[in-house]
């Protein structure tokens, strides 16, 4: 055994390793990622109050005032008033609200009188929802306590029904699995085969038949469609039928799914043809797909998020895909899913416009 031969082949195989970008990246970059991520959702940077709504149909009530200055006085929520005079399982719906209080009428008397009921309203999918329900069950003790120091007087009932239909943990799971596969099929794939047709020079052969780039483009559009929405129809079926989840099912969640396989297939044709390299598409496929995966609401509520990430989410293409499944698909939003639905397509557009633009197979 020689040191000699030991470093010599440790030197080329380091220089190898340094040459290949993917490596680079899931080894060095990739950590530090994920940790400033989940460093700055769950560490408490930040802003650590959850947005909770009540509507207060007591008003003047003087129990209903220290309540609200007791739920105010726990930090951990962010109080928004709804208003009194409209409907609050309409509003609810209106503005795809994950959670809500409901104070009603009478309450001070009813409390007085020895029984009264507060309504929470919860999306059991969301984590705020924990913190929220905690901090309003911290200011019915409080209450309980100076009303009875022996029974209690104000209890809280929660309602998960805060759609027009039944809701559950995998309703609120499915649009967010939807844009995750819209986001990853046609996105890591197109960067793979864009990068891996240039070195072979697949490009090149393909420029001297009768195939033009529109049709090759299309093509491979289509065919991540047909996958996207056979894995989407997947997850609404086994939704349905093993979780016994209700999806509501519209031209609108199929407009998003067309839209966002658009949009991302562009992007994966982008980025490969960006890149210099097969390794170095895997990198830029990965620092593109990656924020969007953890921060646009697929898999964490960016409610949950501080301040600066939340507006960082809202500069993600895949945030308004997702926003707007969920906004048709449980709450009935419409004015919410034109606007993500807006914003979906014109960002389609411009990254189809740039990949055009930067590809030309020729030239590969």
């Amino acid at each position: 055994m020689k040191l000699k031969n030991i470093f010599a082949d440790l030197k080329v195989y380091a220089k190898n390793y340094t040459r290949s970008g993917s490596a680079v990246f899931f080894v060095f970059i990739f950590p530090i990622i994920l940790m400033l991520i989940f460093g700055s959702i769950f560490s408490g940077t930040g802003s650590s109050q959850v947005p909770l709504y009540v509507q207060n149909l007591d008003s003047g009530g003087n129990l209903s005032s220290q309540f609200m200055a007791s739920l105010n006085e726990t930090h951990v929520v962010t109080v928004n008033m709804i208003p009194s005079n409209v409907n609050i399982h309409t509003y609810i719906s209106e503005n795809s609200i994950s959670d809500a209080l409901l104070i009603p009428a009478n309450f001070t008397a009813s409390a007085k009188g020895g029984s009264a009921t507060l309504v929470y309203y919860d999306n059991p999918a969301v984590s705020t929802s924990g913190a929220a329900q905690e901090a309003i069950s911290f200011a019915v003790q409080v209450i309980n306590n100076r009303l009875s120091n022996t029974s209690t007087v104000v209890s809280l009932s929660v309602n998960t029904s805060l759609t027009t239909h039944t809701t559950g943990y995998v309703d609120y799971l499915m649009p967010g699995l939807i844009g995750f596969v819209v986001l990853i099929s046609p996105m890591f794939s197109m960067t793979y085969v864009v990068s891996s047709y240039k070195r072979d020079k697949i490009f090149r052969q393909l420029s001297l038949t009768p195939l033009t780039k529109s049709e090759w483009f299309i093509s491979k559009f289509l065919w991540y469609l047909i996958v996207s929405a056979l894995s989407a129809a997947e997850i609404v079926a086994i939704g349905t039928f093993v979780f016994n989840a209700s999806m509501a099912i519209n031209l609108f969640m199929a407009a998003f799914i067309v839209i966002g396989v658009f949009m991302f297939t562009s992007l994966g044709i982008l980025a490969g043809a960006i890149a210099k390299s097969e390794e170095g598409s895997s990198v830029i496929g990965n620092v593109i797909t990656f924020p969007m995966m953890f921060l646009a609401g697929t898999f964490f509520p960016i409610s949950i998020m501080p301040a600066w990430l939340q507006s960082f989410a809202h500069l993600l293409p895949l945030y308004y895909i997702i926003d707007g499944l969920n906004s048709v698909t449980l709450y009935t939003n419409y004015p919410a899913a034109w606007f993500d639905l807006a914003v979906s397509l014109v960002v389609a557009v411009v990254i189809f416009v740039m990949s055009i633009w930067k590809f030309n197979w020729k030239e590969e």
